[in-house]
């Protein structure tokens, strides 16, 4: 069945990436947050270099330390490192959550910091370089953000080390050999094209299953 959808319509475009949405099942789009972008930053940091089921049981215990579940900015900044080490968060990681309270009241105005009212009239650009001063907040984590948070249509996160492999091995013949410069380079060619539909290209690089 050909798609439908403008935006496989547009990829398909690309024969390459035809053939990877005709061999991937549609992507399932979540978003366990309903625009909470706050609570989605903190639980981002929970979940940096460990496991999702680790992650999972780290930021269960994280919320449990507020009464009501929601770790509201100024509650967070108000717990001990004591409390906060023993839901299992690093002391880096503590860190890094209360450099996300305090920007969050930092910022707080007509218009809080973390709102979509304050978000969505800004370029996918300028909410990267606005949430950038967050320490343990990078590129890659305002691009997840943009994409499964906010609804961004034409992220590209090209920082994401599935992406870049996904695209090496369906594009063998422009990507032979490269490294470094040189290969963002042309991943971001291939990409180009993709444009404005790259979020729904990554998240079928995602899903799709590269033939052994």
């Amino acid at each position: 069945m050909q798609p439908t959808d403008p935006a496989l319509v547009h990829l398909a475009q690309d024969p390459t990436m035809a053939r990877i949405i005709a061999e991937t099942p549609a992507p399932k789009i979540f978003n366990d947050y309903a625009d909470d972008v706050y609570l989605a930053l903190l639980e981002s940091i929970v979940s940096q270099q460990i496991s999702v089921k680790a992650a999972d049981a780290i930021f269960g215990r994280f919320r449990a330390l507020f009464p009501d579940g929601y770790p509201q900015a100024d509650a967070l900044l108000l717990k001990t490192t004591d409390e906060l080490r023993s839901a299992g968060l690093s002391f880096q990681k503590i860190k890094y959550l209360q450099s996300v309270a305090e920007f969050s009241l930092a910022q707080s105005g007509a218009t809080p910091a973390f709102d979509r009212a304050h978000l969505d009239p800004m370029t996918d650009e300028e909410i990267v370089q606005y949430l950038l001063p967050i320490k343990g907040v990078g590129r890659w984590t305002v691009e997840m953000l943009l994409m499964f948070v906010l609804n961004r249509p034409d992220v590209f996160p090209i920082d994401d080390l599935v992406i870049r492999q996904r695209m090496v091995l369906a594009y063998p013949d422009r990507t032979e050999g490269l490294t470094g410069r040189a290969l963002y380079k042309v991943l971001q060619e291939i990409a180009a094209p993709w444009r404005p539909y790259r979020t729904t290209a990554s998240r079928y690089l995602w899903r799709w299953k590269p033939q052994s």
